[in-house]
Order: C-alpha cells, then sequence, then structure tokens
C-alpha cells in the first residue's frame, strides 16, 4: 500500500526496537521498576496488540491502557437515555456501529432495535441527516459521540441542518474532550505514571498545545503519535529519550497529520455549536469538570436533550452501578489490564458483553480477546 508499507517495514522496525532497547537498558541501570508508558487512544492499544509491540520492546517497559475510547467510557445512564429516546413513537434513532452493542442497565441499542425500535447504523452524521430529508414526517437523532476527532462532524452538520432549517434533525450529544480527564488521571496519587503516546487524531483537530499542562506542571513528556507500527516505536523512543534526559516536552511524532495548532475550521465549528457542560460523568473516571460538551442555545433546536426532555442534571450518570463483578473502572483507569478483571474471557466475551470495553472497536478488552491476550483472572496485573 503507498505511503503506508515505509511505516510498516520490518528493517526500520527493527532499527527501532534495538534504539529502544538501548535507552531503556541505560533508564535501567538507574531504576528498579519498568518505565511505565500510558497510551491515551484506544486505536494506540489495537495497534500495540495486533502488531505485537508489546512483546516485541525492552521488558523494562510497560504499556498501560489508558481511557482512550469515547464509547467505553459513556455512563451506562446515557445509553439508558439513548434507548428511550430510540423508543419513543415516530423516531428514527441513528449510530455508529460500535455503539450499537454497548449495554445500558436494562438493554443496549440492538437489543431495542430487535424489539422494534427503528435504530439504524451510519457511518456520518450526515447520513443521519439524509434520512432526516427523505423522512420528513419522523424525528431523526444522531447518536453523538467522540472525542475532539468526531466533534467537528457532528457540528458541521448541525450548521448545515441550520442552514436548510431541516427541524426534524436533532443530536443526543455525548461529545466529550481528551485533556480533562488525564489531569485526573495525573492527580491521582496511585497512577504512577512516566510519559504518554498522546492520540494522533484528536491532535489533528485540536493540535499539540493543550498538553502542554502535562509537561509544565507535571513534568510529564508526551509525544503525539501515529497509527502504524514504526509511528509507535518511534514514539515510545521518544519518550524513553525524554525520560533518559530529564526533560518533560511536548513532541510530535505525527507531524505529517497533526499540525501544532490544530484545524482552525473544525475548531471554528466547535466554537459556534458546543460549549462545555459544568460537568459529565465518565466511565470510570467519575464527574470531570468541563469535560463534556453541550449544544449552545443558538442551536436548541438540533439538541435532542431539548426537544426529548433528557436533560443531563435529571439523572445523574454516577448512580448508576456498573454489572456486579466486572472491573471495568479499574481497566479504563489503567490500575489492572483487562486480563485481571475475573469476569474477562467468562462471563464478558464479544458474544455476551458485560462492558463497553468489550464490544467497542478501540476497547481495551476488545484488544486483548481479539489478539491473542485471553488469560483467565489468574492473569491479574
Amino acid at each position: 500500500m503507498r505511503y503506508v508499507e515505509e511505516f510498516r517495514d520490518p528493517a526500520a522496525a527493527k532499527a527501532l526496537i534495538a534504539r529502544i532497547g538501548a535507552v531503556a537498558e541505560a533508564i535501567g541501570a538507574t531504576r528498579a521498576e519498568p518505565v511505565r508508558i500510558m497510551e491515551i487512544c484506544g486505536g494506540h492499544t489495537h495497534a500495540i496488540f495486533r502488531y505485537g509491540l508489546d512483546r516485541l520492546v525492552h521488558e523494562g517497559i510497560e504499556f498501560i491502557h489508558g481511557p482512550g475510547c469515547p464509547v467505553c467510557v459513556l455512563p451506562m445512564a446515557r445509553v439508558d437515555e439513548a434507548v428511550e429516546i430510540s423508543e419513543r413513537p415516530g423516531v428514527i434513532f441513528t449510530s455508529f456501529g460500535d455503539a450499537m452493542r454497548v449495554p445500558g442497565t436494562k438493554k443496549s441499542l440492538l437489543q431495542a432495535k430487535a424489539e422494534g425500535a427503528d435504530i439504524r447504523t451510519v457511518y456520518s452524521p450526515l447520513d443521519a441527516l439524509e434520512l432526516a430529508r427523505r423522512h420528513p414526517d419522523r424525528e431523526v437523532v444522531f447518536f453523538g459521540l467522540g472525542f475532539e476527532t468526531t466533534t467537528p462532524s457532528t457540528a458541521l452538520t448541525i450548521q448545515q441542518a441550520a442552514r436548510e432549517g431541516i427541524g426534524n434533525f436533532t443530536v443526543f450529544c455525548n461529545h466529550i474532550t481528551v485533556p480533562q480527564p488525564i489531569k485526573v488521571l495525573l492527580d491521582d496519587p496511585h497512577m504512577l505514571l512516566d510519559g504518554f503516546v498522546g492520540p494522533g487524531h484528536v491532535s489533528m483537530v485540536i493540535g499539540t498545545h493543550p498538553y502542554d499542562f502535562i509537561a509544565q506542571d507535571y513534568g510529564k513528556p508526551i509525544v503525539v503519535a501515529g497509527f502504524e507500527p514504526t509511528d509507535l516505536l518511534q514514539s515510545v523512543l521518544m519518550v524513553l529519550e525524554q525520560n533518559r534526559d530529564g526533560r518533560a516536552e511536548v513532541e510530535n511524532q505525527y507531524g505529517r497529520v497533526v499540525p501544532e495548532h490544530g484545524n482552525p475550521v473544525s475548531l471554528a465549528a466547535m466554537a459556534d455549536v458546543y460549549e462545555p457542560r459544568p460537568s459529565f460523568a465518565w466511565r470510570g473516571l467519575g464527574e470531570i469538570d468541563a469535560s463534556g460538551l453541550c449544544i449552545r442555545p443558538a442551536y436548541a433546536a438540533w439538541d435532542a436533550e431539548a426537544k426529548f426532555g433528557i436533560g443531563y442534571g435529571a439523572r445523574r450518570a454516577r448512580d448508576v452501578a456498573e454489572p456486579e463483578g466486572t472491573r471495568c473502572a479499574a481497566v479504563m483507569t489503567g490500575r489492572i489490564k483487562p486480563t485481571g478483571c475475573p469476569m474477562f474471557g467468562t462471563e464478558c466475551t464479544p458474544e455476551t458483553p458485560l462492558g463497553a470495553l468489550m464490544v467497542s472497536s478501540e476497547g481495551a478488552c476488545a484488544a486483548y480477546w481479539q489478539y491473542g491476550g485471553r488469560r483467565g483472572p489468574a492473569a491479574a496485573e
């Protein structure tokens, strides 16, 4: 594949692995514990296991899997509210595919669809808007999910609906932002990290400066990374070199895609359509101030919460407990590996998921299952 092969070149990968080993050995001479690097993005987690990078790098490096899957960190109460909207008469509810099987307290969207709700999988919010054009007698709702990566496309679609005056289209907004939960993790005294591999697609939108606080306030290095094997290996090497040299900086390995100041068109659309929520509940992290986005009053006509009376404050997401026996929160905050959950591979499998981490395309549990980490609870970390 043109423009991809060079980032999967075995010789280049071997050279990077050798350099990583040399730096890890130098660091290991001054400390006994491994260098703990958190990859924030779930796409990076899957790439690490797909290419076996966790087994190829020096044993003195430990990957910690962060809460980098927007579907995984969505609280169950919000899934319940999505189901509630979808079951209302006259509604066509649309969603990305990886949210369809995420369990709520009673059912998933897929189960609601099986029971008769008109729920359809779409590939973009524009697909949902087109459904609204074709079905003017129905209310079409788009399940707005994702970090800053997908947030602009939803904002641009709302702007398009406003320009056309399409009144039967709304968005159930659950877009969230990345920098705020990183701060929560860094403030956790039990979370011992030596650096971060930063999210590439998110940074394509917001740039690199929103991570300045990680280096400046917490003294931790972060390297924004691409998703191919040599991207990740080079990023790990850059984090290690900062550790070895006693530096803490924001570096951009993914410069071919990520601009320093982000995408101005996307940022402008986001600023126009959204405003921060005072707080938003993250599964595994609890309420985080200003970490979620809601639709501004100027666009209330396209806000499903306003139209259907699903107020965020009416039902606190944090009041909904996780399934008994699961350790989803501990996995999402990097406290344990997926194999440390007693339900992993037993009661919780892709066929019978108990948590979002097993069904999402970016979930850590799905990565462990798909790429061979199918050990039972005896493998707790």
